[in-house]
C-alpha cells in the first residue's frame, strides 16, 4: 500500500465506523420509542378523562382512596417482611457455619420459579375455612383456623415468592464483603451484632435496597394474588373496570395513578440508595472465617426449613393432592396445546427481546454519553410499570388502530409479543450489556484493523463472546413470560389458551383438580429455565 493510498483508506474506515455508530444510535432510538409509545398512549388516554372534569370525582371517592391505602399497605408490608426474611437467611447461608449451606442456598432461592398466583390458590385451598389444613385438624378438636383472605394472606403469599430477590442480592453483596473490616471491628471488642450493624450493614445496604425495590415493584403490580385472596388493590380494580363496558375511562385513569405511585417508589429507592456509598476492597469474603453458630448451629436450620417449607412444600403438596384427588368444580380439559402455546410465545418473546435489546446494550456499554444513558433508562420503563397497565395500553392502542382485529390472531399475537418485550426487555439488555463490558474493545478493534467492517468485527468477534450472556438474558425473559398473567389475559387472541390462562380459568371455576397438572408443568418448565440462567451466569452457591 502506497502513502498516497493510505489517507483515502483511513478516511473510508472512519466513514464506515461513523456510519455504524449513527446506525446504532438510530436503532437504539427506535427501540426506545417503541417501548415508550404504549405508556405514552395510556397517559394520553388518562388525560382525556381528566379533561372531562371527572378525574377528581373518580380519584377522590372513598372507594379509590381505600384502594390506594390497600395497595400502599400491601407493598409496605411485603417489602418490610421480605427484608426481614431475606437478609438474615442470606447471612446464614453466606457468613456462618450453617449445616447444609449449599442445599439451603438453592432451596431458599427456588420460590422464584413458582408464580405467586399458583401459591395463592394453593394457600387458599390449604388454609381457607374447611380447607385441607382444617380438615386435618378437625379430629384434634380444632374447629377453625385464622383466615387466609385479605391483607394477611396476600402479604404472606407475595412475601414468600418475592423475598428471594432480597436474598439473592444480599448474598451477592455478602460474598464480596471485605471481611478484614469485620475482623478489625472484632479486635476492637465489638460484639458480633455490633460488628454486623456498624460494618456489614453499610456495605450491603445498596444491595438490600436493590432487592427491596424489585419486591416493592412486584407487590404493587401483582394482580393474581390479591384477586384470588380477595384483597382490593389497584390492579384488581383496574381489571374490574376494564371488563366493565362503561369503565374503560376509569381503568385508564386508575392506570395513570398507579404509574405515578410506581414512579414515586422508584424515586424513594433512588434517594435512599444514593445517599451512602461505602468503598471497600473487594474479594476477601471467600477467604474470611465464617461466624460460628455454636450451640445454635442446628437450631438455625429451623427458619430455613420453615420458609422453604411454606414456599415450596405447601403448594407442591396441594398440587399433588389435587392431581390424585380431583376436587369439585367444572371439569376443564387440559391438553398439550396449552404447553405448546406457552412455550411458543415465551420463546418468541425471548428471541425478540434478545434481538431488540442488543443495540441498546451495545450502545450503553461502549458509549457513556447522556443520550446512550437515556436510551438505556428508557428501556427499563416498561419493567417498572405493572403488566396490567401495559396490557390495557395495548388494548386501547389495538382497538383504536385495528378495530375488532386486535382480538384476532392477526393483530393480537404481535400485540402480545409487543407487551412482553416492553415489560421484560431490561432483563435481556442487562445481561447482554454485562457480557459486552467483559469484552475488551481491543478485540473488535483488531479485527477492524485487518479490514473487517464494524458489523463484521462485531459478528465474528464480539457476538460469540457475549452469546452466553444473551442466552442467559433470553432465558430470564422466557421464565418471566411463562409466568406473566395480566398481559396474557388481556391481549391473547380469542380461543388462545396458555398454561397461565388455563390455571387462572380453572381457579375461577373452582376446578382445582383440572388446575393441578398445568400448574405443575408451569413450575417444572420455570425451574428448567432457572437452571439455564444459573448455569449461563456461573452462579455459585458457595
Amino acid at each position: 500500500m502506497t502513502d498516497a493510498e493510505t489517507p483515502p483508506a483511513s478516511r473510508l474506515r472512519a466513514a464506515r465506523e461513523a456510519l455504524a455508530s449513527r446506525g446504532l444510535l438510530v436503532l437504539a432510538a427506535a427501540v426506545s420509542v417503541v417501548v415508550l409509545f404504549p405508556l405514552s398512549w395510556m397517559v394520553i388516554a388518562g388525560s382525556r378523562v381528566a379533561a372531562t372534569g371527572e378525574a377528581a370525582s373518580i380519584l377522590l371517592r372513598s372507594q379509590t382512596l381505600g384502594i390506594v391505602l390497600n395497595s400502599l399497605l400491601l407493598t409496605g408490608v411485603v417489602t418490610g417482611a421480605s427484608i426481614l426474611i431475606g437478609v438474615p437467611l442470606a447471612y446464614l447461608t453466606t457468613r456462618t457455619d450453617l449445616p447444609l449451606r449449599r442445599f439451603w442456598t438453592v432451596a431458599l432461592a427456588m420460590p422464584l420459579v413458582i408464580p405467586s398466583y399458583i401459591g395463592a390458590f394453593a394457600f387458599a385451598s390449604a388454609f381457607a375455612p374447611r380447607g385441607e389444613v382444617q380438615s386435618l385438624l378437625e379430629p384434634l378438636g380444632v374447629e377453625s383456623i385464622p383466615g387466609i383472605y385479605g391483607l394477611p394472606g396476600a402479604a404472606l403469599v407475595i412475601t414468600l415468592y418475592t423475598y428471594p430477590y432480597v436474598f439473592i442480592t444480599t448474598r451477592a453483596a455478602l460474598k464480596s464483603l471485605d471481611t478484614r473490616l469485620v475482623d478489625a471491628a472484632r479486635t476492637l471488642r465489638h460484639t458480633p451484632w455490633q460488628a454486623f450493624r456498624r460494618v456489614t450493614v453499610p456495605q450491603i445496604r445498596p444491595a438490600v435496597a436493590a432487592g427491596a425495590l424489585l419486591v416493592a415493584l412486584y407487590a404493587i403490580s401483582d394482580f393474581g394474588t390479591p384477586a384470588i385472596l380477595r384483597y382490593d388493590v389497584f390492579t384488581r380494580a383496574i381489571y374490574v373496570e376494564f371488563n366493565n363496558a362503561f369503565g374503560r375511562d376509569t381503568a385508564a385513569l386508575l392506570s395513570v395513578a398507579l404509574v405515578l405511585i410506581t414512579v414515586a417508589i422508584l424515586a424513594v429507592e433512588r434517594r435512599y440508595s444514593g445517599g451512602d456509598h461505602v468503598e471497600t476492597t473487594r474479594g476477601h469474603a471467600a477467604g474470611g472465617s465464617h461466624v460460628s453458630l455454636g450451640a445454635w448451629r442446628w437450631p438455625a436450620v429451623l427458619p430455613c426449613l420453615c420458609v422453604a417449607g411454606l414456599a415450596l412444600v405447601v403448594p407442591m403438596a396441594i398440587l399433588g393432592l389435587w392431581l390424585v384427588r380431583p376436587s369439585g368444580g367444572m371439569a376443564i380439559t387440559f391438553g398439550l396445546e396449552h404447553v405448546v402455546n406457552s412455550v411458543s410465545v415465551a420463546a418468541g418473546a425471548a428471541l425478540l427481546a434478545a434481538l431488540v435489546g442488543l443495540p441498546i446494550a451495545h450502545l450503553s456499554a461502549r458509549d457513556d454519553s447522556r443520550l446512550a444513558t437515556f436510551f438505556e433508562r428508557a428501556s427499563y420503563v416498561g419493567y417498572a410499570v405493572p403488566g396490567i397497565i401495559v396490557g390495557i395500553a395495548l388494548v386501547f392502542l389495538g382497538a383504536r388502530l385495528g378495530g375488532d382485529l386486535y382480538q384476532s390472531g392477526l393483530l393480537a399475537f404481535p400485540l402480545l409479543l409487543y407487551a412482553y418485550v416492553v415489560r421484560f426487555l431490561p432483563q435481556a439488555v442487562g445481561s447482554t450489556r454485562a457480557s459486552i463490558l467483559r469484552v475488551s474493545p481491543a478485540l473488535p478493534e483488531a479485527a477492524r484493523s485487518l479490514g473487517r467492517s464494524p458489523f463484521g468485527a462485531f459478528r465474528s468477534v464480539t457476538l460469540p463472546l457475549i452469546a452466553p450472556g444473551q442466552i442467559g438474558g433470553a432465558s430470564l425473559v422466557f421464565l418471566t413470560v411463562m409466568k406473566e398473567l395480566p398481559a396474557t389475559l388481556m391481549l391473547r387472541p380469542a380461543g388462545f389458551e396458555t398454561l397461565v390462562t388455563f390455571v387462572w380459568r380453572a381457579e375461577r371455576s373452582a376446578a382445582y383438580g383440572s388446575a393441578a397438572l398445568p400448574a405443575l408443568v408451569l413450575v417444572v418448565v420455570s425451574a428448567c429455565s432457572m437452571v439455564v440462567i444459573l448455569s449461563m451466569e456461573g452462579y455459585s452457591v458457595e
